[in-house]
């Protein structure tokens, strides 16, 4: 079974679909979105696969312990957690608004010591931990000191929980994409700063949530022997 954290959002529903085909009972969380939520959980459903949607504060140890209890109660055991979930903010750090920064922090550092506390604690041997980042901490983008770095955080809990859990075969990576084609990414910018940032890929083109999505399949099944490590999944950024 797989807990997939934001997974009412662009590269969180994907991965939740993926998921559902390779086998898993898929727990769909969302924050606020439930009819978003439902839609992914109808997706699954209507290809096979079984899933429920729960919501929660990813920050609030409280909401996060309650969707795995419910998540044990209703299947059984989790052996994977995606922690998709995570909120940007876009700022010259000379303009920077302190209680932006606050909101960033909690949502993106905060919850994922939370998600990746409780999944430490309930996985099933064996399983994965998938946390997200940015391929922006290696670009040192302008405006993105706030998202950046809440995510260096995220790299370096992953490297760290990899070795805590010695003994267990559980993996823990975390997957830093490079612009992607979600409302994320895309929500107001000009069409020029679109295709700018496209033509920066190597491979001509924004990701796409399938993209992602192939990488988090990868690590939450048949790859064993990578482990405490970032991917830049950014189609080779130049």
């Amino acid at each position: 079974m797989a807990i997939v954290t934001g997974g009412s959002g662009g590269i969180g529903e994907v991965v939740a679909a993926r998921l559902a085909q390779e086998g898993q009972q898929v727990v769909v969380h969302y924050a606020n979105n439930h009819d978003r939520a439902q839609h992914v959980v109808a997706r699954i459903e209507e290809s096979g696969g079984t899933a429920i949607a729960l919501s929660g504060d990813v920050a609030d140890e409280r909401h996060m312990r309650e969707l795995f209890d419910r998540a044990e109660e209703r299947f059984g055991g989790i052996d994977v957690v995606v922690h998709t979930a995570g909120t940007l903010i876009n700022s010259l750090l000379a303009d920077l608004d302190l209680n932006e920064l606050d909101r960033v922090l909690r949502t993106n550092v905060r919850g994922t010591f939370v998600v990746d506390q409780l999944a430490a604690q309930r996985l099933r041997d064996g399983g994965a931990i998938i946390n997200f980042s940015t391929s922006v901490i290696r670009r040192s983008v302008p405006t993105y000191a706030a998202y950046a770095a809440s995510k260096g955080a995220v790299d370096v809990i992953t490297m760290i929980l990899a070795k805590e859990l010695r003994g267990r075969n559980i993996t823990v990576n975390t997957v830093a994409p490079g612009p992607t084609a979600t409302s994320m990414f895309l929500d107001g910018k000009e069409k020029s700063t679109i295709d700018l940032a496209a033509r920066a890929s190597a491979m001509g083109r924004l990701g796409e949530p399938d993209d992602i999505a192939e990488i988090v399949t990868f690590l939450a099944g048949p790859s064993r022997w990578i482990n405490g490590q970032v991917l830049y999944a950014d189609g080779g950024l130049i």
